[in-house]
Formats: C-alpha cells, structure tokens, sequence
C-alpha cells in the first residue's frame, strides 16, 4: 500500500496543548474502506488525536499523512470530514436541519456558495440515510440529542469525503440513533469510505469495527477486536474506569 491509498499514517506523533502532553510518540496507520474504534478512558487523548489528524492541535515531533498529504491540504482537498462529539450550533439560532445538513457541501461549493443539482442530491440522500427527510424543514434546536447527533453525521455524509472521522458520535444519543448511525457506518464501509471513530463504549465494538486501537497518551495495543479486547489489555487502558 503506498502513501497515496493509505488513509491515515501517523508515525511518532508527540502533540498537545501549552504545558500539556496529550500524546506521546503515537503511531498508527488506518486501511482503506475500513472502521477503526479509537477506544480509551476520558483524557487518553483521543479528542486530541482526531484534532492533530484536522491541524487543530500543535504537533511537537512526527509526522501525520493523510492520503499522502498533511492535515491541511487533506481538507482543503475534501479529502476528510468529522464530527465532533460537542457541536458549536447554537440549537436556538433559526437554522433547518436541511440547512445544516447543506453545510456538508460548502467544501465543493464557490465563494458564493450557490447550491446545485449535485449539492441538493448529495444532501437528500444524507437525510435519507439518517432517515431525517420528514425533520428536514425543522429548526435543528427542535430534535432530540439522537437526532441532532443524526444530522450532524449527515452533514458529514453529504460532504462525501473518503475519510470520515466521529468523535463520541454514541455519546447521550438513543437506542434507535444509535442503530442507525451504526448501520449507515457499515454503509459507508461497503462503499469503500474509511471510517475512524472514537469512543469508550465497549458495547457493540466486536460487531462494528475491523480494527482496535487502545490509547493512553499511546497506542497500548492495535488489531483487530478479538485480539485487542483482552481484560488484560482493557484493564491497562481503562483502569478502575472499567469496573
């Protein structure tokens, strides 16, 4: 696999904030079209890495590849997108998910950002695959934390990026959001879309993902589930969180 079909490859990655380590000497490399769980206790630096992989957070040594290139011109490209596990909306400004779901598109859209046939199509279908057509004209503030977490992933489908990153996207959502966002994961794997998410739910990771990174301010382990999912391991990662 050569650097332009690998979707990620990170290699000795120390990044963090004034005063603050959050990772040290971190390296990784995602396969293409497949799903990855980055499991780790609150404060392992998960957030942290998903901000290095989008060139938010300063990286003190090593280097991270994207499809070949850095954080930034991978996003310039549309190469990745993400969502976040906070979202910055503010559910009472009078935006419809429909809109917020467009948002999706600006990447492919001009200074003007005039919408287009292909713009409408992507967006539609993004609803449909969150099943949120009959939410589309609601004021996103309307819905409910599951589905508000739904659109957001759908604002990310409509980008059409080949690499998706969700940080916590099982985080305070219901059983039914929690059904779909996986099935329409599992879809964009079948379509060759590489997927990276984070979480500290162990519940459902055998079934969802290929591949297991354990983090604690470094990889403790990575493979597949049945391999990395050892209570010797997931004591090491998780510690008294996991009792």
């Amino acid at each position: 696999m050569n650097a332009a079909e690998t979707p990620v490859h990170i290699e000795s990655l120390t990044a963090g904030y004034p005063g603050v380590t959050a990772l040290e000497d971190v390296s990784l490399r995602l396969r293409p079209g497949t799903i990855t769980a980055l499991l780790g206790a609150n404060g392992s630096g998960k957030s942290t890495l998903f901000s290095a992989l989008l060139g938010m957070v300063p990286t003190s040594k090593g280097r991270i590849s994207i499809f070949g290139t850095d954080s930034a011109r991978a996003r310039r490209r549309n190469l990745v997108s993400y969502v976040p596990q906070h979202e910055q909306i503010d559910p009472t400004f009078p935006v419809t998910v429909e809109q917020v779901v467009m948002m999706g598109r600006y990447p492919h859209m001009g200074f003007a950002r005039l919408t287009r046939p292909a713009d409408r199509d992507s967006v539609d279908h993004a609803l449909a695959q969150t099943r949120l057509i009959d939410f589309r004209k609601r004021s996103i503030g309307e819905l409910s934390g599951g589905q508000r977490k739904r659109a957001f992933v759908a604002r990310a489908l409509a980008q059409r990026a080949p690499l998706m990153l969700l940080d916590e996207p099982f985080a305070g959502v219901d059983r039914t959001s929690e059904h779909l966002i996986t099935q329409v994961l599992q879809d964009l794997k079948a379509a060759g879309t590489t997927v990276l998410i984070s979480t500290h739910h162990l519940e459902g990771v055998h079934s969802l993902a290929d591949e297991v990174i354990l983090l604690h301010r470094r990889v403790l382990a990575a493979g597949p589930p049945s391999q990395v999912l050892t209570d010797e391991q997931l004591a090491q990662a998780f510690g008294e969180a996991l009792s």
